[in-house]
């Protein structure tokens, strides 16, 4: 047999051009012990980090394919949570980067992710309609919420009681009783969707946006002795017009008393937006509140305490008591007002952002000062500062403190070029064009265009040429990125460029039916004092075509021109002569793309018919065609020197061919949108592409070979991994599909460690066999004889078997265990009792095997119970285990009481220096406040 052809393998090498991708949030995060300058946002797989004083990439959270869809920083600001497009969560350091913890739970894109007030639970809500709580610290799932039928966009815990709220798509609004576990109250005075909510007041409050311009609020009264005290005020309250429809359906729900809350219409705030909510949150400290739709203004509002309420309603009163004038003779009434909605939250002002906004995030500093950072849809984040001073007079200013938009364009890159020298990229949008180090991925110039739609370098790679919509060639020097010559060259959109070999000069082909040919040539620059000469560009032959021009190729050897039409063909011209060559038939739609390779020999063609083919240049014959993508072919490239080439489609994926052998290489994943454009360098070791999702993504060709079986057989098992977790889960024996449920879902590391398991119980089983016999042949002999150990327990530093059993279920991920141990067979239960009873009994990870034993007895209690050979272990089980589990809560509460005790010993040691600083600190205040008296009388 012989050698099969190998390829070189192509990898990821980096993403840039994207600042903050849209389907993500954008929030505050605290890193190097700095509050309000970080900011986290999702950018594709990854989590970018801004610092927005320097507008620079401080830190890159990895991520894997999957594309972010929320975030979420822990309340002590030391981690991220990190919902995924596939259901997955996982919780970065924010000390490291690194991801230790990963749940799997979900089955569609997280849409909703809240920590409680301490950090140690975090609940996901997801488009698959269920909501599950997280413990973090056990990294574990604790169970899983059903009650929604939409996707479910807001979670929160409150602070006070072990409680959870929850919205919908569904309309509704849900409580959740998390020490039941059941949902003990549902709101439903909503007409459409609910798109976010937050609690107010010490929890005594609750708004809700929904699909119109109300805010809703509604009042929180806890049955359990904490009655709120506002609660007559707002039986007195009104309701506008405009809302009794609503609260008629609402009259059945209020009028059931609850045995943990009540919930009741208060009111609402009107919004100047018209469209739906989009964004509705607080700060940290539930003092601001901030809400936007689909427009470019954000709003801000201010909850107010009940001292500046005091005032307020004192004010009130007495601008009530100036309009009732009493009459001569009677005596005056008694004047009261109600205390409303708009008494408690109060309008600060709006913020106007430069684009659309996509989501927000607020933080106050100290008590002077809010912070706002708003992601903005064209690809860009804008911070503003306010003063956090709801009682000071007059328009609150707000200033623009930052903007990130340097590193990406504002829109779809539509075409990429590499220097000549491998090291520049072109990269041209709708609105700029931007020259990129390849090495360093740094924007090194940015100049303003207009719509671009192709580009070159001009040779000598000191000057770039655009083509455009409206059919300009836009000339720019690339040393001052100043435009030098803007040439109407196409009456209509200009869709390819392609350069001669020869270098003096290019062909365009555009909209109107035309083919023309440019050289290049030095003109007298007059806008110098001293005599100079530029770069410009003359016309030199046109070409007229029956229909418009879609893409126009050169030859290598400069001998054809390759002109595609949208009548579905491609014609192939002498370049000398402009003669009638050959015409390539056979595509359905459009040819959108096309290239030649380096000897001439074959040109391939891409269309929207998602069909590639690949033609013989000397008679016009079709060689091979291939159906390519599943959608449209954008843009397809030779790799220089060889018949390989790469093409890019609206199937988010890039592929490499081989042209001379017409099959399959490699597939390039990773874009999250349409693919527009790619650009191979030169040399062939880079590939730059280009995508609707906002990124360009950097292929770099590496020494690894690639082996065809081998792709195939890869691409075989990914299939079987996406195809594992959309299939059923299994069912747990005496549970009912209700309320509740487990938190985790069957993935492939499931059942990998499921796999692992099974393979070391048989292992110990194995191992236990030969240990036997190898007694009994010893009692024969009479002698201790020798007896070979299983390499796996070699390779573990000869331990028994039991002891890499328990290894083995060490290593299975903590959010993962029970998941693992549901679809394990009955038949390696007994095994594992018997061996959890000798754990128990050593005092071997008692923490980690009770909860394997306590789960294992639930989901299998009546096989357990009618097993008679279980009897022994299960009594030995109940003897031990609880004197085992009383010593480790012994162990913690020893050590709890000298963590405390060593917390007082540094609290009153920090005191003594604090009260010492504070000294220090007052006395500096005094001596200036002394030299600024003096200085006033002096100027005075």
């Amino acid at each position: 047999m012989g050698l099969t052809k190998q390829y070189l393998r192509y990898a990821a090498s980096a993403v840039f051009g994207v600042i903050a991708s849209l389907k993500a949030n954008v929030c505050f995060v605290t890193l190097r012990g700095e509050k309000g300058r970080y900011v986290a946002v999702g950018a594709c797989e990854h989590v970018f980090i801004w610092d927005t004083r320097k507008g620079e990439k401080v830190l890159i959270l990895q991520g894997l394919k999957h594309e972010v869809t929320l975030l979420r920083p822990s309340p002590d600001g030391l981690s991220l949570a990190v919902g995924y497009e596939d259901g997955s969560i996982r919780v970065f350091s924010l000390l490291s980067g690194e991801s230790g913890i990963t749940f799997n739970g979900h089955k569609s894109a997280v849409t909703a992710l809240s920590y409680d007030h301490l950090g140690g639970r975090l609940v996901s809500g997801s488009k698959d309609t269920d909501v599950i709580v997280w413990d973090v610290i056990n990294e574990s799932g604790l169970y899983r919420l059903r009650g929604h039928k939409d996707a479910v966009t807001q979670a929160l815990f409150l602070k006070e009681r072990n409680l959870l709220i929850t919205s919908g798509k569904d309309t509704l609004v849900k409580w959740w009783d998390l020490d039941t576990q059941h949902c003990f109250q549902t709101m439903v005075g909503h007409r459409t969707e609910v798109w976010g909510l937050t609690v107010l007041s010490e929890e005594t409050r609750l708004l809700t946006g929904s699909a119109d311009s109300e805010l809703r609020a509604w009042n929180i009264s806890y049955v359990d002795g904490h009655e709120n005290s506002e609660e007559p005020q707002v039986k007195k309250s009104k309701v506008p017009s405009a809302e009794v429809e609503d609260d008629e359906e609402e009259g059945k729900e209020e009028a059931t008393e609850e045995r943990i809350l009540t919930c009741r219409r208060y009111g609402s705030i009107m919004r100047e937006g018209r469209d739906r909510v989009v964004t509705l949150g607080t700060d940290r400290t539930r003092r601001f509140l901030a809400c936007h739709g689909n427009d470019s203004q954000l709003e801000i509002f201010c909850v107010l305490n009940e001292n500046e309420i005091g005032k307020k309603m004192e004010k009130k009163l007495k601008r009530a008591k100036k309009k009732v004038k009493p009459k001569e003779g009677e005596e005056p009434e008694e004047v009261t007002v109600e205390r409303t909605l708009q008494d408690e939250i109060q309008k600060l002002t709006n913020v106007k952002a430069s684009s659309k906004i996509k989501s927000c995030d607020l933080l106050t500093c100290g008590t002077a000062e809010l912070k706002v950072v708003v992601l903005l849809q064209n690809n860009s984040v804008e911070c503003f500062t306010l003063p956090a001073d709801p009682s000071q007079p007059g328009p609150i200013e707000c200033n623009k403190s930052a903007r990130l938009t340097l590193g990406g364009h504002r829109s779809d890159v539509r075409t990429l070029t590499f220097s000549s020298d491998n090291i520049a990229v072109l990269s041209a949008s709708a609105e700029s064009a931007k020259v990129w180090n390849r090495s360093t991925l740094q924007c090194i110039r940015t100049m303003m265009c207009e719509y671009a739609l192709c580009s070159l370098f001009v040779p000598g790679d000191r000057h770039v040429i655009v083509g455009t919509k409206s059919g300009k060639l836009q000339l720019f020097d690339l040393s001052s990125g100043n435009e030098m010559d803007s040439i109407p060259a196409h009456e209509g959109a200009l869709w390819s460029i392609s350069l001669s070999p020869d270098q003096r000069g290019f062909v365009t082909g555009g909209a109107d039916k035309a083919v023309k040919f440019w050289e290049f040539e030095l003109v007298n620059d007059d806008s110098e004092a001293q005599s100079s000469r530029r770069l410009s560009v003359k016309p030199a032959r046109v070409l007229q075509m029956d229909e418009d021009v879609l893409c126009v190729r050169y030859s290598p050897d400069g001998r054809l021109l390759a002109v595609s039409l949208l009548d579905c063909t491609v014609k192939i011209f002498f370049v000398d002569t402009l003669k009638f060559f050959l015409a390539l038939y056979g595509h359905k739609l459009p040819v959108l793309c096309m290239d030649i390779s380096y000897d001439s020999a074959i040109i391939v063609t891409g269309s929207a018919d998602r069909n590639i083919k690949i033609w013989g240049l000397d008679f016009g014959d079709c060689h091979r065609s291939l159906f390519a993508h599943d959608d449209s072919v954008m843009f397809l490239q030779f790799v220089p020197k060889t018949h390989l080439f790469f093409s890019g489609g609206k199937d988010r994926k890039v592929k490499q061919w081989d042209a001379d052998h017409f099959q399959q290489i490699q597939t390039l994943e990773g874009h999250h949108g349409e693919v527009w454009c790619l650009a191979i360098s030169p040399n062939g070791d880079h590939i730059v592409s280009s995508s609707h999702d906002k990124s360009l993504r950097l292929w770099e060709r590496t020494r690894d070979p690639l082996i065809l079986e081998e792709e195939q057989e890869m691409q075989r098992e990914a299939e079987f991994e996406a195809s594992v977790g959309k299939g059923d889960q299994p069912v747990v024996a005496g549970e009912k599909e209700g309320e509740t449920g487990l938190a985790g879902k069957k993935t492939i590391e499931t059942v990998k460690a499921t796999e692992r398991i099974m393979e070391a119980v048989e292992l110990h089983r194995e191992e236990t066999t030969k240990v036997r016999e190898h007694e009994a042949l010893c009692r024969a002999a009479g002698k201790e004889l020798p007896r070979r150990i299983h390499p796996v327990l070699q390779a573990y530093g000869n331990i028994s078997s039991s002891e890499y059993v328990l290894d083995v279920v060490k290593k299975v991920r903590s959010s993962e265990l029970e998941e693992s141990l549901l679809v394990l067979p009955f038949s390696y239960v007994p095994d594992l009792l018997t061996l959890f009873r000798d754990y128990i009994l050593r005092s071997l990870e008692v923490e980690l095997i009770c909860r394997c034993l306590f789960f294992l007895l639930r989901i299998h209690f009546g096989q357990i119970t009618s097993n008679q050979m279980l009897l022994g272990v299960m009594e030995d089980l109940k003897n031990c285990t609880i004197s085992r589990v009383s010593e480790v809560r012994d162990v913690m509460g020893v050590n709890m009481a000298a963590l405390h005790f060593l917390k007082r010993e540094i609290e009153d040691k920090e005191e003594v220096l604090f009260f010492a600083d504070a000294t220090e600190k007052f006395e500096d205040k005094r001596r200036k406040r002394k030299k600024k008296e003096k200085l006033m009388l002096t100027v005075a």
